[in-house]
């Protein structure tokens, strides 16, 4: 029940010296301020650093070749080999718990020799010659029209699927792309549909001058046949892909006569690894922001504790008469505690509190500024502010437990004669 005596003596008690009450109630809003600021930057680094996935389906790997080390069956070191698309329905045949195999190739590049002619326009872009199926390894939001089809494939179309930025660079402002042509290396290609990808930061500018045509179109237009540059594997939801890589890796190397120890042979990228590895690093950060948020809390609730001696002290003589008059130890220990309790929920919800403008202001300062690469979004969710108050809570009434039992112990005869 809400007592007011007992709430206008905690407020008397807190205001009895307001510098004192203040500084030791500093040490606890600034180590909560701190624990929730630690762990925002810490999501705002993950964040930023998962984003460089691009929203790519991370139980996947990318898969290219390399020159061998080693000589096999009289083949020399130093021989180089390429994919076929005879691999790609090898690997689908031979290799189980596969969801997508991608063969990709590609050409030029955002920052290379300009490689795309529109009219007047001309502009350098990544070219990809790619499946239906990509899309699903790597989302894409379609504005306009649609992503490649296997009629496309089938029928070697000479389409064209664009990015936001090849749609800046070629076209005026509320010019529609849908139905024309631009020129890839001297190939006309129809737009088809345009895209963007909204789940990416770092590499945004890049996959938006990114231009998407089929697999097949690609190397009849550009003389590369059956040859695949790379492959985007992605394995079935519940099964890493780490597991089932070298089943994949084997594969290649009897196809293309590697000798089986030769490591260099296949260059790969396995995103479900890296991912992994990040989401441990960022497990470790976590536990690092709560450790030094908690060590500086502790500083802050052992300055409580040392006030909360104090004031007992200097309330002795009261608590003396008020003993006397009958007042049970458990009256007196509940007083004490409650004075603690408070003192550190108050402070600690000024610290939360300031963490969450902070935060806000961060995020403010982003929003102006645009994406920036490996940090973005700094946020903590409602079960650190939970967390927050679970502790505060313990770390209030563990602050009082040793004054309230200095307080009980005290015999009424002998703290009436403390003057």
């Amino acid at each position: 029940m809400f007592d007011k005596e007992r709430w206008n003596e905690i407020l008397e008690a807190l205001n009895a010296n307001k510098l004192r009450t203040g500084l030791t109630a500093f040490g606890v809003f600034w180590g909560i301020f701190i624990l929730v600021a630690l762990l925002a930057l810490t999501n705002g680094l993950k964040n930023g650093v998962m984003s460089d996935f691009g929203g790519f389906a991370t139980n996947s790997l990318f898969m290219w070749t390399q020159g061998t080390s080693k000589p096999y069956k009289g083949l020399p070191k130093g021989r180089w080999f390429n994919y076929k698309l005879d691999d790609v329905a090898a690997i689908k045949r031979e290799v189980p718990n596969l969801k997508y195999v991608s063969p990709r190739n590609q050409l030029g590049g955002y920052r290379g020799n300009n490689n795309v002619i529109r009219g007047t326009k001309t502009a350098a872009f990544q070219i990809y010659g790619d499946y239906p199926e990509y899309i699903n390894q790597q989302p894409l939001d379609i504005l306009q029209g649609r992503f490649i089809s296997y009629s496309d494939i089938n029928e070697k179309r000479k389409i064209c699927v664009i990015g936001t930025g090849v749609v800046k660079a070629l076209y005026d402002k509320d010019e529609e792309a849908l139905g024309t042509y631009i020129k890839i290396n001297g190939v006309n290609f129809m737009v088809v549909g345009t895209f963007e990808n909204g789940n990416s930061q770092g590499n945004r500018e890049e996959e938006a001058n990114t231009i998407y045509i089929p697999f097949t179109t690609f190397g009849q237009a550009f003389n590369r046949g059956d040859r695949v540059g790379w492959m985007a594997i992605t394995a079935v939801d519940d099964v890493p892909i780490t597991s089932i890589k070298q089943q994949i890796f084997d594969l290649m190397k009897s196809r293309h006569k590697v000798h089986p120890e030769d490591h260099r042979a296949i260059g790969h990228s396995d995103l479900a690894e890296e991912f992994a590895q990040m989401q441990g690093l960022f497990s470790i950060l976590a536990f690092v922001g709560y450790f030094v948020g908690a060590l500086v809390l502790m500083s802050g609730i052992i300055g409580i504790n040392n006030i909360m001696l104090i004031v007992v002290k200097e309330r002795t003589k009261e608590i003396g008469i008020r003993r006397a008059l009958g007042a049970s130890p458990w009256m007196i220990k509940g007083q004490i505690l409650h004075e603690s309790l408070i003192l550190t929920i108050i402070s600690g919800m000024l610290g939360v509190s300031f963490a969450a403008f902070f935060i806000w202001a961060l995020n403010a300062i982003l929003d102006n500024v645009g994406p920036t690469e490996n940090f973005a979004n700094p946020s903590v969710g409602m079960q650190v502010v939970f967390t927050a108050l679970i502790i505060l809570t313990v770390s209030g009434l563990a602050a009082g437990f040793i004054p309230a039992n200095r307080a009980t112990k005290m015999k009424p005869v002998d703290a009436l004669r403390i003057e």
